[in-house]
């Protein structure tokens, strides 16, 4: 890095501090210093860069393109030298590890582990989001999410934790001696979905079925969708992961099985080394994680889980 080429810290403390406020004044509270000053140090950022960081056309300030990217960028860099300023001075030792899951992964995967987590890190308070929504994470918020997909989420780092497919399932009873050859004669079925997502539609407009839902549908959260399942009350999308013992159980039934393309949990973080009590956290999902496929791999493995 050529660091001549750098621009002055004070201006770009006071870009990442306009950016997170959204005005001048507010910026300059946060710094401690005048909005004038504020605006000086945007304007001399502009000329250091040779490029429109603002939008000065209206009436307030806003982000051009290229400043939405420096300010992504800055929001990164200062928010790992933060983390690592308050790691060093100890600062940050009781705040709890916070993790971002949807409610059915904490239900199904998360809570039965976490007594042997209390045991092994009795000196680590965690705090646990559930929400099917996707969060953003921030410096000094949330540390670790635990996503579904394919991985590559952009900005963020990712690693995958546990590898299963997509399936649709539901109470033997329910189909009343049914036949479901194709998710067409799903459609006029009652489904369950996780409050805050559309896995049912979304689901069925991927096979090709343009009509989506005919049939009722009952959102909840994700942590009572399995039991509503169970209970002969609906069909609902859920992974293989969480339904293993209940289909080696006859309770549940798979319906259909996405292809295995790799997809599964993710362990996702921002950039940089994430805080010492996180990366226990990490490494004890990682080794849960680990167990798990150890398991899976033992026969009579699922009769075991009873």
């Amino acid at each position: 890095m050529d660091w001549r080429d750098m621009p002055p810290l004070a201006a770009l403390r006071a870009f990442a501090a306009f950016a997170e406020t959204g005005d001048v004044v507010s910026a300059g509270a946060a710094l401690n210093v005048t909005h004038a000053a504020i605006s000086q140090h945007l304007r001399a950022l502009e000329r250091h860069l040779g490029v429109a960081l603002l939008d000065r056309s209206g009436r307030a300030l806003t982000l051009t393109g290229e400043g939405e990217q420096l300010a992504q960028a800055l929001t990164v860099g200062f928010g790992a030298i933060g983390s690592v300023v308050q790691e060093l001075t100890g600062r940050d030792a009781a705040r709890p590890v916070h993790l971002s899951v949807t409610p059915s992964f904490a239900a199904n995967w998360l809570m039965p582990r976490l007594p042997e987590f209390r045991m092994a890190h009795p000196d680590i308070d965690l705090m646990i989001d559930p929400s099917a929504k996707l969060v953003e994470l921030t410096p000094g918020g949330i540390d670790i999410a635990l996503r579904f997909g394919a991985g590559g989420w952009a900005g963020l780092d990712s690693e995958l934790l546990i590898a299963t497919p997509m399936v649709v399932i539901a109470a033997p009873g329910m189909l009343a001696g049914r036949t479901i050859r194709d998710p067409e004669e799903l459609t006029d079925l009652p489904w369950l979905e996780e409050l805050g997502s559309s896995e049912a539609s979304n689901w069925l407009q991927g096979r090709g079925v343009a009509r989506g839902l005919v049939g009722r549908r009952v959102q909840m959260p994700g942590n009572l969708v399995l039991e509503a399942v169970r209970a002969g009350q609906g069909v609902a999308v859920s992974t293989r992961l969480f339904v293993e013992a209940d289909v080696a159980a006859g309770r549940v039934t798979i319906l259909f099985e996405d292809p295995d393309t790799g997809a599964g949990y993710h362990l996702v973080t921002r950039p940089g080394m994430l805080r010492a009590p996180a990366r226990k956290v990490a490494a004890w999902l990682r080794r849960m994680a680990r167990e798990d496929q150890m398991m899976a791999r033992t026969p009579d493995s699922a009769s075991r889980s009873e």
